[in-house]
């Protein structure tokens, strides 16, 4: 024991002020991911027959030979028995128990290094032998006693506590597979929010709320170590993930804080150079501001899964190198954005912490710590000799809800006063920085998208009204006609966004070689990148612009699990229908219209073609980026499965208790969740804006062949009589379904009859008499559509006036009615393909191409698993 103490005191004395200097802790927040994958969980089929266990065969098919190799189940007895070493290496395949294991490397590089410090002490030391250093297990455990000094791991599991208690079998698993962590990992501790109901001293029982820090004892319990009180509970005062943050970062040790999302990873080599990046903190070539905050690199590990996971890697590996590079140093701007950075704990914990957590305006907690954090004199700072393992989105859902949730908290940012307050103390130039990449770069990308809108009703005013007509039909205007179109071809290649590229491309030419990043940028323009990172933007504008309106942002999950699955028409419909669709069957009817109207008059088609193809372009992406990514979309027996659930789900009327997934009356009505707690003033703008939809019907009448050529106000009038007539035929077929629908059948059959019998009797008697033609017919259905949506939109908005009146149920009709055609719009084109099992088949190379290079049988994937043994 003498020994044991002599060594421990010649240790300390050398790295005892490096321990306290240097001691890092990691907190990771945990909501309710899976951890653990039972065996249950490995073997369950989703509706393609597609086990998890099977999916990460094909995906990982290497990996998965080795380590069946390694564990060499020899009977069906001893393959249940290695179960639990099959589900750590799908586990370690996930998102969750992947974070764990990566960052208890740490751990063990502490150790490696303190073995490594101590054969350099032996060596000095002549006083004692080389077996005294090497005798017996107490010096491994100090070894470990000493990484456990330097080193903490916290995950924050607000939820524990009731996962614990409850009688739910998925939660309680939960549990079962945390506690399981923490026998397998000594080291690590959860911090839960523990709720207690006891009597206060009136003798009423009242909950109160602790913080609570456990680990793992035995083979299956866990201790607890502290315990503190809180004054309520942390989530009701602020969101959840950052007041997850909150109540833990008191059980963290030392004077450095990495946070770690929980789909990251770590290597061991990589943990090696954490003592190097701690020293970054004391290093004297910043001068006299110190760094508080250490930026990270990240590694993208999840790029090769789909086309998807690759454009989104390749994005982000821009961003989190040369894009964070550049912003932490000349141009000074860096934040937090989520990524692994580490904090100077002691600095942020007396600033406030390292999360705001008030509720809506600090949705996107990460970033506001960053400007306290520089609000406060600390400076931010980036390195690339580390990097952490990051899995990002690989689904098409899953990007588009990770999308909205950071544009929903960039609107909440525009409204904060951080962004004033920064804004006001930065010169000129580093405010300019700042600006654009923050909040500035989603105002813009608003903007483009506004220009569009602008653009376009300015061309259809132009060509209704006929001012067009007369400026192309000058004859000093035609002679600069061909100059004009030069510009316009040489600046519609800058429309297609290849600027933004740019970044990604320089990114990977100095990493790879610009030979290859050339091939990699053809390649992912093969994939329809382009039409991804397109429709993205839409998803920006979308949430950035209702955020500024409206406010409300709310946090929007995208989950961790795998999802190479064929989403359902009427997901789709349901995610993308306000964002994409509406938006973008606007701009096509404003572009068929452009095109209607002006080509009499134009000489040159190829003018119309320059001006208006990457609106096109933006049109197609909106509309059917979300199928053309979505696996499977073109076989016929899944288009046959979706036309059919889309049918249910539309003709279902909804009710108590009824979510949005089951019902389109639910799902219309949470759509218009925002416009209930909006302000009197963006209702107003609301409705302002839902006037544009008028112009189509005032411009369109006008140029009917019935109207001959007239201007009288009375036209329009007649117009809108037209309408007000359909509007009161359709509450007629409403009222008389409710009345006749389900008792008198009959009854309900005549009256559509005559209804039916009246209309074409009225348009036979215009087309023989009032000179009626098909062209007039069409270019109705343009007018009047619009001008229906308008009806509708303002009806929303002022939902709480006429929500008791005759008047909401003909509003809730009509937009089931527009829902309708829309979804039947969209769906046309996918049936007609379905028909052709080519393009299935070349969907599926486009998604997967990186899979197909490397063997892997994706297509069974897609279609299902079909008498294949589970160890084959």
């Amino acid at each position: 024991m003498t020994q044991i103490a002599n060594l421990l005191q010649d240790t300390m004395e050398i790295i005892t002020q490096d321990i306290m200097k240097n001691g890092q802790g990691v907190l990771t927040p945990y909501f309710k991911e899976e951890v653990l994958f039972s065996a249950e969980d490995l073997h369950k089929k989703n509706e393609d027959g597609i086990s998890i266990l099977f999916y990460l065969q094909k995906i990982y098919p290497d990996e998965w030979k080795n380590f069946f190799e390694r564990i060499r189940p020899k009977d069906e007895e001893s393959r249940k028995s290695m179960m639990d070493e099959i589900s750590r290496w799908a586990s370690y395949r996930g998102q969750t128990a992947k974070t764990v294991r990566g960052m208890m490397y740490y751990r063990r590089a502490l150790e490696i290094q303190c073995i490594q410090d101590k054969n350099g002490i032996a060596k000095l030391d002549h006083q004692r032998t080389n077996s005294s250093y090497q005798d017996g297990e107490s010096v491994a455990d100090m070894d470990l006693a000493i990484a456990d000094i330097k080193f903490t791991y916290v995950v924050s599991c607000q939820v524990y506590g009731m996962q614990k208690v409850s009688k739910d079998a998925k939660e309680k698993a939960r549990y079962l597979n945390i506690l399981n962590l923490m026998m397998m990992y000594p080291s690590l501790r959860i911090a839960y929010i523990d709720e207690v109901e006891a009597p206060n001293k009136d003798g009423m029982t009242e909950k109160t709320y602790y913080s609570v820090l456990v680990k793992g004892v035995g083979d299956k319990y866990d201790e607890e170590i502290y315990r503190i009180k809180l004054p309520g509970k942390p989530t009701n005062i602020g969101e959840g993930k950052p007041e997850n943050q909150n109540h833990a970062i008191i059980f963290t040790r030392g004077e450095a804080l990495q946070v770690i999302d929980m789909n990251q990873d770590n290597y061991l080599e990589e943990a090696f150079k954490m003592r190097n990046v701690l020293e970054e903190f004391e290093s004297t070539k910043y001068g006299k501001s110190k760094p508080t905050i250490l930026g990270l690199r990240e590694h993208i590990f999840t790029g090769s899964v789909s086309s998807l996971a690759w454009f989104m890697s390749n994005q982000e590996t821009s961003f989190v190198t040369i894009g964070q590079r550049v912003l932490a140093n000349p141009l000074k701007v860096r934040f937090h954005y989520g990524h692994p950075d580490i904090f100077d704990r002691l600095f942020h914990i007396t600033r406030g912490g390292i999360s705001k957590a008030s509720k809506t305006i600090n949705l996107s907690e990460d970033i506001f710590s960053g400007f306290n954090s520089t609000m406060r004199g600390g400076n931010i700072t980036h390195h690339e000799y580390m990097q952490v393992g990051k899995g990002r989105d690989v689904g098409m859902n899953q990007i588009s809800s990770f999308e909205a949730k950071v544009a929903n908290g960039n609107g909440e940012q525009t409204l904060s006063r951080d962004i004033y307050r920064l804004g006001r103390r930065f010169d000129f130039y580093r405010m300019l920085s700042f600006y654009f990449t923050t909040v500035g770069f989603y105002f813009s990308s608003m903007v483009t998208v506004l220009t569009v809108y602008v653009f376009l009703y300015g061309r259809l005013y132009l060509v209704l009204s006929g001012l067009e007509k007369s400026i192309l039909l000058d004859p000093r205007i035609q002679e600069n006609i061909e100059p004009l179109q030069n510009v316009l071809a040489s600046q519609s290649v800058f429309q297609l966004g290849l600027l933004l590229v740019l970044p990604m491309v320089m990114e990977v030419g100095l990493e790879k070689g610009f030979r290859t990043a050339l091939g990699e940028f053809i390649i992912m323009q093969l994939q329809l990148a382009s039409v991804f990172f397109t429709f993205q933007l839409g998803t920006k504008t979308h949430y950035y612009g209702r955020t500024i309106l409206h406010g409300g942002a709310k946090y929007i999950p995208t989950g961790r699990g795998f999802v190479v699955y064929h989403a359902k028409f009427a997901e789709n419909y349901r995610m993308y229908s306000r964002s994409h669709f509406v938006k973008g069957l606007e701009l096509l009817i404003l572009l068929v219209v452009y095109l209607a109207y002006g080509r009499s008059y134009r000489t040159s088609s190829s003018l119309y073609l320059f001006v208006t193809f990457s609106i096109w372009f933006m049109v197609a992406s909106w509309l059917f980026a979300p199928f053309i990514f979505n696996p499977s979309c073109f076989e016929w027996q899944k288009t046959v499965d979706d036309w059919t659930d889309w049918r249910k789900w539309m003709g279902n009327r909804g009710g108590i208790g009824m979510s949005g997934e089951q019902s389109w009356e639910a799902w219309w009505r949470s759509e218009q969740a925002h416009l209930r707690k909006t302000s009197v003033r963006a209702l107003i703008l609301e409705i302002l804006m839902s006037l544009r939809f008028l112009i189509y019907q005032y411009g369109i009448v006008y140029h009917l062949k019935i109207a001959r050529h007239s201007t009288s106000i009375l036209v329009y009038g007649l117009s809108w009589l037209v309408m007000l007539t359909v509007l009161v035929v359709l509450k007629m077929v409403s009222i008389g379904r409710q009345k006749f629908g389900t008792d008198l059948q009959l009854m309900f059959r005549i009256l559509k009859g005559i209804l039916f019998l009246g209309f074409v009797t009225v348009m036979a008697v215009l087309f023989a008499i009032g000179g009626l033609t098909i062209t007039d017919v069409l270019a109705c259905t343009l007018g009047f559509l619009p001008t229906g949506w308008c009806i509708l939109l303002i009806g929303q908005a002022c939902a709480p006036m006429i929500e008791r009146t005759m008047l909401w149920d003909s509003i809730q009709e009509l937009g089931r009615a527009y829902d309708n055609i829309m979804g039947l719009i969209l769906f046309l084109p996918i049936g007609f393909l379905s028909w052709f099992p080519f393009v299935s088949e070349f969907q599926t190379r486009l998604l997967f191409n990186q899979a197909f290079s490397r063997g892997l049988q994706i297509s069974r994937i897609l279609a299902g698993q079909k008498d294949i043994g589970e160890f084959e």
